[in-house]
């Protein structure tokens, strides 16, 4: 069994806590977070280790994986200390919010890029990765349009918010990465962003409540994602691809797949799964099964260290093209 040593155990490092105790070729060894309070609360749970200084992890040569679930701003730190260690690497998105930061600390791990995968979970989930598989083999013909739903159930603490980095960085740059894992090597030429705010705080704390991007790639297709912070009806995430032969769709996971006919209704199903660490359960173990692979086998990851660079400097397009009103070229 591989060891492994999680930095971060706040929402999302507690789901993966969860996983990787349940994982048959992982074992959970240490746990790190700030707050020694929290972590402390995993050792009964997941019979580990929970440490106060994270060097202890890096130092000891039996750990194989450093799994970094910690705060953004902490990423790159941690990512540029553990590769020193030769250490695998599994780090969720995004990589920082600066992106002059994380061009810097890509030249610096430059050589080390195959040894990191990073969180975006979208390409792992079944339906979508699926689509990526049909479209491989010429199920639609010529992809002309990607077009992205995501839609909150609801928005997140103010708290969270004032240090997310706003939409683009927070909730769109897994939409970002969707776009691009699908377009493959045709790049996005230009980007066009607007958004709005219903709700009054959004605009205090400089964030947005809808966000709408239009991109095109250099073969010209036409890339659209949606967002809301909010959705009355629970956790909507689409994806819909089209092509000259045909049209390839992802769509929303119910709680159940009962559907109701009466008197007052047809075709009545149960409501969305609640959130992404429900929405998105198998995605997560299904990264966690290519993690085996990278640490087992060296195979390269489907998501890397250059694509948090790539996705990164699409939320930073957008959101000069939103601030500007005009369409950006890109480089």
């Amino acid at each position: 069994m591989f060891k492994i040593a999680l930095f971060g155990y706040g929402r999302i490092g507690q789901m993966h806590a969860e996983n990787i105790f349940n994982h048959n070729k992982f074992k959970l060894v240490y746990v790190y977070d700030k707050d020694i309070k929290l972590a402390s609360k995993s050792k009964k749970r997941f019979n580990c280790n929970v440490i106060s200084n994270y060097k202890i992890a890096l130092k000891d040569k039996s750990i194989d994986i450093i799994f970094i679930s910690s705060p953004t701003s902490t990423h790159i730190k941690f990512i540029e200390e553990a590769v020193q260690y030769k250490k695998i690497i599994f780090c969720e998105k995004p990589l920082d919010l600066n992106l002059s930061k994380v061009k810097k600390s890509l030249k610096k791990i430059k050589k080390f890029n195959n040894l990191i995968q990073l969180g975006f979970n979208r390409r792992y989930d079944p339906g979508h990765h699926n689509l990526k598989k049909l479209l491989n083999k010429n199920k639609i013909g010529r992809l002309e349009k990607i077009i992205i739903t995501s839609r909150d159930p609801a928005p997140p603490s103010i708290q969270y918010l004032k240090v997310s980095g706003g939409i683009f960085k927070d909730m769109m740059i897994h939409d970002f990465d969707l776009c691009r894992y699908y377009l493959d090597k045709d790049e996005i030429k230009e980007i066009y962003a607007t958004t709005s705010s219903f709700t009054k705080f959004y605009s205090k704390i400089k964030d947005h409540e809808l966000a709408t991007v239009i991109m095109k790639s250099k073969k010209g297709v036409i890339c659209i994602i949606n967002n809301s912070r909010h959705s009355s009806y629970g956790y909507d995430q689409r994806v819909e691809l089209f092509g000259n032969k045909g049209m390839l769709i992802s769509g929303n996971k119910n709680s159940d797949n009962t559907e109701l006919f009466d008197s007052s209704k047809t075709l009545s199903k149960t409501i969305y799964l609640n959130f992404f660490i429900e929405r998105y359960k198998d995605a997560y173990k299904k990264q966690l099964d290519e993690l085996f692979d990278l640490v087992n086998k060296n195979k390269k990851p489907r998501s890397v260290l250059i694509d948090g660079y790539k996705a990164l400097y699409l939320a930073e397009s957008a959101i000069k093209s939103q601030k500007s009103k005009k369409l950006i070229k890109l480089g």
